[in-house]
Formats: C-alpha cells, structure tokens, sequence
C-alpha cells in the first residue's frame, strides 16, 4: 500500500497512477510499470481513522484544514477504481 501527503487533487492523481498503473508521462523509472498498489492519502477517513486521534491532530490536524481534502479523496478513488485518465 502506497501512503500519500500531497497537498492536491491533481497531484494525488499523477502519484497515484504512478503506483498503479506506471508512469504516466513516460519519462521516470516506473514508465510502463503497472504496480498495481493500492494507493490512498493520509486525510481519507479509511486511513485517519486507523491513527490514534491524537498523533492525527497533531501530525496531520493543521494540513488536513487548508489541503482539499474531498478533492484528493475523489482523485484517488478515481485511481482505485481504474476511472482515471493520465494526465
């Protein structure tokens, strides 16, 4: 499984098909290499709920208030689900 803290939707989807399905744009070490991992980000409430309430306010708690967190979350189901495009 593959844990991601990127501050974004759009980079969430560019990592998220790296792991999954390659790289996209062809140019880096995993061109062409399906890993097929499953990939999610730290603010999904699968993986928050996994972390002590306490370690997550403090680690992630800030981050979590600015990022778009529904919009990161929907890019990587995108991704899970095998709906997504590269980019």
């Amino acid at each position: 499984m593959v844990l991601l803290g990127t501050p974004n939707a759009e980079s969430s989807q560019v990592y998220g098909l790296t792991v999954t399905q390659g790289d996209p744009a062809w140019a880096g070490a995993l061109a062409g290499a399906a890993l097929h991992l499953p990939v999610y980000h730290i603010t999904e409430q699968e993986i928050a709920e996994q972390i002590p309430p306490e370690v997550y306010a403090k680690e992630v708690g800030i981050s979590e208030m600015v990022l778009d967190t529904e919009g990161i979350a929907t890019a990587l189901r995108s991704v899970r689900d095998g709906d997504a495009a590269p980019t």
